[in-house]
């Protein structure tokens, strides 16, 4: 193995690892009618709060707390499925171009 190269690798990994960590720091959150939704860099709802009732008018308390609940646990799932399907696909794709070990945390060439 070229020491080199393996020390490219690292250095990206660990680029890779920064970016990551930024993207889990990042927020951004999203408002209609009163509901907001607080999503991170990559793809995960932090938080789900009604503002106002003017989505549903006489929501309690504890109903509002469910529902938030809900809707971000349920978008949070949706999101991993997709992410898992997206990835299935893209390692079908790269299998055929002779990289499926990069999809793997393999290194290609079978190092």
């Amino acid at each position: 193995m070229d020491f080199s190269k393996a020390g490219e690798l690292m250095k990206l990994q660990q680029e890779a690892m920064k970016v990551k960590k930024e993207l889990e720091n990042t927020l951004i959150e999203a408002e209609v009618a009163g509901l907001v939704i607080t999503v991170n860099g990559e793809m995960k709802v932090e938080k789900v709060e009604f503002e106002s009732t003017e989505l549903i008018p006489g929501l309690s308390e504890a109903q509002q707390k469910v529902l938030e609940t809900a809707i971000m646990d349920a978008v949070n799932k949706g999101m991993k499925k997709a992410q898992e399907v997206a990835a299935e696909k893209m390692q079908g794709v790269m299998g055929q171009m002779g990289m499926g070990g990069l999809m793997n945390g393999g290194l290609p060439g079978g190092m």
